[in-house]
């Protein structure tokens, strides 16, 4: 009710003793429902359908549907191209949404020597099938070079790329009419990065604030309030023509202001630094 469109489950959530999937899909509903009545809002909540068995998946997916909720999730490389295509078949048949989690890609993405770069893993879900994958953010602790990230962002949602080999694009894509993909920007990011966020991604991408809804001070509503406010007043500076690379911090103040959430989200989150080097690079 706080304002922030979907929750989620983790990618290491399935079906473990302490939360088996029929438990947690029916009370999730629950919750939806609920908080869709209180807000007027379309309200989902990424259930996490990754099992051992593409019909297991399946399974899940159904129940899902069954249930009337909008989206699942998948884990994509954990459960193999093959299930996922599979998977996103289905929803896209019976008008769920897919959220793709990219679990396990540094396995494969993060050794120069013989690994295979994440721009390659993200060209082969858009073949697969699904419908906004994490991407990495530029900002917060998943950082990459901006010119690289937006490289395998354009390559996800875009019809048509042209040749750019300073962003990593070695040859010119043309998608003809395959449905694109929304980037996901998620980890480690809060209400300061918004500015950033809203210029780097745009508006056809998901911004995930995990930890920068849950740790706010007050609580998991302020949490979401403190994020929508900073995204509105964001995009509405945008909007009007304000250059937030340059004024983006003082959009965020002025808006905190009339917010005593985000005002107290803007404290909390003031001295939080990543002390990461950059991790996707060409």
């Amino acid at each position: 009710r706080g304002g922030l469109d979907f929750t989620k489950d983790d990618e290491n959530v399935n079906s473990q003793p302490f939360m088996r999937w029929r438990d947690r899909f029916l009370f999730v509903a629950e919750a939806i429902f609920k908080s869709q009545a209180e807000t007027g809002e379309i309200k989902g909540h990424y259930l996490n359908a990754t099992a051992g068995t593409c019909e297991e998946m399946l399974k899940r997916a159904a129940c899902a549907r069954e249930l009337g909720v909008p989206i699942i999730m998948h884990d994509y490389l954990t459960g193999g191209f093959t299930a996922n295509t599979s998977l996103a078949h289905y929803c896209r048949d019976n008008g769920l949404l897919l959220h793709i989690h990219r679990a396990m890609h540094a396995v494969i993405d993060r050794q120069k020597n013989h690994g295979m770069h994440f721009r390659v893993l993200a060209k082969a879900l858009r073949l697969s099938g699904g419908d906004h994958i994490h991407a990495g953010t530029v900002v917060g602790k998943l950082e990459g070079e901006r010119d690289v990230t937006l490289g395998f962002v354009d390559l996800l949602r875009d019809d048509y790329i042209e040749k750019d080999r300073s962003r990593g694009i070695y040859f010119t894509q043309d998608w003809v009419s395959l449905p694109g993909v929304l980037p996901v920007a998620s980890g480690g990011i809060h209400v300061w990065h918004m500015p950033a966020l809203t210029e780097i991604f745009g508006d056809d991408s998901v911004l995930q604030f995990g930890g920068g809804t849950l740790g706010h001070p007050w609580g998991n509503a302020p949490g979401a309030v403190a994020n929508r406010v900073a995204l509105e007043a964001c995009v509405q500076a945008r909007n009007e023509g304000r250059d937030l690379a340059r004024v983006g911090n003082e959009v965020i103040r002025e808006a905190a202001k009339w917010s005593p959430d985000l005002a107290a989200a803007c404290e909390i989150w003031k001295e939080i630094k990543f002390e990461y080097e950059t991790i996707d690079t060409l």
